[in-house]
């Protein structure tokens, strides 16, 4: 690769702005979709559990944020048919509000950052600011905020990102890539997923999800049964569960594949996550190390491929989306969960993570008041962190400028396309109180 200059990188970032302006970035034509959403979504659960694909979309009708979550094949198609900057970074993909949470960083501090990279893939970069952008609208709405607030919360994220791009932009490129964000505690939400967070030790999912055999106290532990969310699966499931951690196993670290060997596996779990992910394939592995009391939970978790993939040509096609989806999480996370991996279980690949270490997100009521512009601000700052250690922060800074434009046409975006999801969740509410009249 032939290095070039910081004036010609910055340059380049500036002609993008002939390629689509700053203040063009409000633009939205649903016309323009390659089939209709429901359409859209139905292509999305081609491969998943059948059973499951009902749940999926009675989760996504509850209301239109929870439509949004789920619908990220939807807002993939329509960013794909709109210009854009051609400025390439490592995207989350799915960036919304409740992706974004707290974790337990390989020294036991708790971290707050991007934590869901299910959709990650390098493409424009303003594409993960637009999802952000429409889910800040949403979010206040279900919240009690006024379209006026949220567009505030909007405009704050982006001018925090842009203003946190302009200062990478002028650090050595060793600074950006440790970057800390100091302003976490600030933000009420942050605060609240952070409480949340420190309560959820191995030990607290321990009595969650499982149970003593018989009921028993002092007897050997195995997972509760609570059916479609958490359920015990076949022996030969488990067998083949357990056997998918042996090319695992081979990628850690040697200190991890280390500690990994010191626990010994107990139980074996399918469990229904999230709403993008409902009726992909999700299993818990319980383990324990020193006793009951030490317990490790391994999550299996089944990736297909990224909801931009079909519109990003260019994209280098994973030869496996368990490693797309680490390599992203990797790219643009400052602190990586230390058990990350992948593996397979036949044809089909899966990303292998802990389960609930001292996780915690945000609930839409803690947006609330000046909860919803303080963590878009928050929002910003973490997604700049994110792009800029994934991609050429002086070129996005060239492009962005002062902001000030950008900021208000993402803004407008996000009302405009938080319309039109309410429209798209209508729909989807319509379609299938027509399959429940059909079906009885």
């Amino acid at each position: 690769m032939q290095w070039t200059s910081p004036q010609d990188r910055r340059k380049f970032g500036q002609m993008r702005r002939k390629q689509i302006g700053r203040q063009q970035h409000d633009q939205l034509n649903p016309k323009l979709r390659p089939a209709s959403a429901l359409e859209l979504l139905d292509r999305s659960m081609q491969g998943r559990v059948p059973a499951l694909v009902k749940l999926k979309y009675e989760l996504m009708s509850a209301a239109p944020f929870a439509y949004f979550r789920g619908a990220a094949p939807v807002m993939a198609a329509d960013l794909a048919m709109m210009p854009n900057t051609g400025l390439m970074s490592q995207l989350c993909g799915d960036a919304h509000v409740r992706n974004l949470g707290a974790f337990a960083a390989p020294d036991g501090r708790l971290v707050f950052d991007i934590n869901d990279f299910d959709e990650t893939i390098r493409g424009p970069f303003e594409w993960d600011l637009k999802r952000m952008a429409a889910s800040l609208v949403l979010a206040g709405r279900a919240a009690g905020h006024k379209d006026g607030a949220a567009r505030k919360a909007v405009e704050a994220c982006v001018e925090r990102y842009t203003a946190q791009m302009r200062a990478f932009a002028k650090m050595p490129l060793l600074e950006v890539g440790r970057f800390q964000v100091h302003r976490l505690g600030l933000a009420r939400p942050v605060h609240a997923a952070l409480i949340k967070a420190e309560r959820a030790t191995p030990l607290h999912t321990l009595e969650q999800l499982t149970e003593p055999k018989g009921g028993v106290e002092g007897a050997p532990r195995h997972f509760i049964e609570a059916k479609p969310m958490l359920t015990r699966v076949p022996a030969a499931t488990a067998k083949a569960v357990l056997a998918s951690l042996v090319p695992y196993r081979s990628m850690l670290e040697p200190q991890r594949q280390h500690l990994l060997s010191m626990y010994r596996p107990i139980d074996v779990a399918f469990k229904v996550v999230g709403t993008g992910s409902v009726g992909l394939r999700d299993y818990c592995v319980y383990f324990e190390g020193n006793g009951q009391g030490d317990p490790l939970f391994l999550q299996i978790k089944e990736e297909a491929a990224s909801a931009y993939a079909p519109y990003l040509p260019d994209a280098q096609p994973p030869h496996h989306n368990g490693q797309r989806v680490a390599d992203g999480q990797r790219a643009m996370q400052l602190q990586t969960d230390p058990f990350l991996g992948w593996t397979h279980i036949g044809t089909r690949t899966y990303l292998v993570r802990q389960l609930n270490d001292h996780k915690g997100s945000i609930e839409i009521e803690d947006l609330a008041g000046d909860g919803l512009r303080a963590y878009g601000e928050v929002c910003g700052e973490l997604l700049a962190r994110g792009h800029g250690r994934s991609c050429d922060p002086l070129v996005l800074a060239g492009y962005l400028g002062s902001g000030g434009g950008f900021a208000e046409a993402l803004a407008k975006f996000g009302v405009m396309y938080a319309d039109q999801t309410e429209k798209d969740w209508e729909e989807l509410q319509k379609a299938h109180k027509v399959k429940g009249k059909n079906s009885q």
